[in-house]
C-alpha cells in the first residue's frame, strides 16, 4: 500500500483551483490513478483526496451495507454527498467544486497534508486550530489510540 508524505501550505484561487506542490505531484504519479476522488470528511471541515483504487477498496466495504437499514443508507448518502473525481490539469492544479470549497471555508491560503493513502485539504487557520494541541493532550491520545495495538 503506498502512503502520501508531507504536509504543504499553498493558495487556492478564486475559481476553485489548487496548484499541487510539485513534490506532492510526484508521489500522485505513483499511484497508477491518474483520477482521485474528493469528498468532504466524516469528522473535521476538511476534504479528503483518494487515489482511485483507495476510494474503490473504501467502497466495496460500503457497498457491502444493506441499504434497506435506513441507518445504513442515511450514512452511505451522507458519506458520499459531494464526492467528485478530479486530475491534475496541464498546470498542475486541482479544480475544487464550489460546493466542497464552501464545506472546507477554504480561503486563499490552505494546507495539503498527508493522512496514510489520502491526503487532506484544510483552510490555514482551521488546520492551526486542529493541530495546535497540547503535548499532554497529544500523549494521551497516542496511548488511547496506540498504547494497545497489536501487529498482525
Amino acid at each position: 500500500m503506498k502512503n502520501f508524505i508531507g504536509t504543504y501550505e499553498c493558495k487556492i484561487d478564486d475559481k476553485g483551483r489548487l496548484k499541487v506542490p510539485s513534490s506532492l505531484i510526484r508521489q500522485m504519479e505513483n499511484f497508477e490513478d491518474k483520477a482521485f476522488v474528493v469528498k468532504r470528511s466524516v469528522f473535521q471541515p476538511c476534504l479528503e483526496v483518494y487515489p482511485m483504487k483507495a476510494w474503490d477498496k473504501l467502497m466495496d466495504k460500503i457497498n457491502k451495507l444493506n441499504r434497506f437499514i435506513k441507518k445504513n443508507a442515511d450514512f452511505i448518502r451522507m458519506f458520499t454527498a459531494g464526492v467528485k473525481t478530479v486530475e491534475l490539469d496541464n498546470a498542475g492544479r486541482l479544480q475544487i467544486s464550489k460546493d466542497l470549497t464552501h464545506f472546507a471555508n477554504l480561503q486563499k491560503d490552505i494546507v495539503i497534508t498527508s493522512a496514510g493513502e489520502l491526503f487532506e485539504i484544510w483552510d490555514k487557520d482551521a488546520y492551526e486550530r486542529v493541530i495546535s494541541t497540547n503535548e499532554a493532550d497529544f500523549a494521551s491520545l497516542a496511548e488511547d489510540v496506540m498504547g494497545s495495538f497489536e501487529e498482525e
